[in-house]
């Protein structure tokens, strides 16, 4: 059974890793990199402290001298301890993930396991997750808080998709696509173009755009509170050029 476990605000283990690189004893791999200047391969690793009676050991789930356990979970390939959170090891991502198994599958052409309601419900973008996170620029395969999958296929942490949305903005980083369903708040766009014309001078100025949802290039009325893509609707636009007044369009 669990003795006291060391502290360390990533894993409950009884253990200390035994780092590979440098020979030091820490309880993760986390813990490691934040100290040191390198970071520690959890793959090699090959020993581990007991935190209950100090014995140094090859590396498995209980002590070989007290026979404490060192981790409710434990994975022979990651050398993960940890108190049992239903992770399960995904062999094509080649680390654990923190499941359910049953709650998960894992997409081969994204190469990442996401959640199943994702199944044939997400754009495929070819190992995506191999790229860090355009929000923190942090690493998204390895990482343990879990990737969003946005409309257009690219991944971000769950926590920066939230951070995104609580600061307004609504595009993906990478292509500006819409990263959320914006239909409610175009047709709220459309209720205050409706209310608020344009000072005559402006009336009927023309302005060439390209669509960031659709890529539709076309030439719309020009309005300071938004620019409406004539293929999808969507005021995610960009404008393509300068004004154009109307005597210019007739000659």
């Amino acid at each position: 059974n669990m003795a006291a476990a060391v502290d360390c605000e990533h894993y409950v283990r009884n253990c200390r890793l035994k780092a590979p690189c440098c020979g030091k004893l820490y309880v993760c791999r986390l813990c490691h990199d934040a100290a040191e200047d390198h970071e520690m391969n959890r793959f090699q690793v090959e020993e581990v402290q007991c935190c209950v009676c100090s014995a140094v050991q090859q590396v498995q789930q209980f002590c070989r001298d007290c026979n404490v356990k060192f981790g409710e979970y434990y994975c022979g390939i990651c050398h993960l301890f940890d108190k049992d959170k239903k992770q399960y090891h995904c062999q094509p991502c080649g680390i654990c993930r923190i499941g359910p198994r049953e709650k998960y599958f894992h997409c081969e052409k994204c190469n990442l396991c996401l959640a199943s309601d994702l199944r044939g419900n997400h754009k495929c973008v070819e190992n995506v997750s191999r790229q860090n996170c355009p929000v923190c620029m942090e690493d998204i395969h390895t990482s343990r808080i879990g990737a969003h999958v946005l409309p257009c296929g690219h991944l971000l942490h769950k926590t920066c998709f939230e951070d995104m949305c609580r600061t307004g903005a609504y595009r993906c980083p990478l292509c500006m696509h819409s990263a959320l369903n914006m239909e409610t708040y175009w047709d709220q766009r459309d209720s205050e173009i409706a209310e608020s014309p344009m000072p005559s001078e402006y009336q009927d100025a023309t302005v060439k755009i390209i669509c960031n949802d659709c890529q539709t290039h076309c030439v719309v009325p020009f309005h300071v509170l938004g620019l409406k893509c004539t293929g999808c609707g969507s005021y995610n636009t960009a404008q393509d050029g300068g004004l154009m007044q109307s005597q210019q369009r007739r000659e």
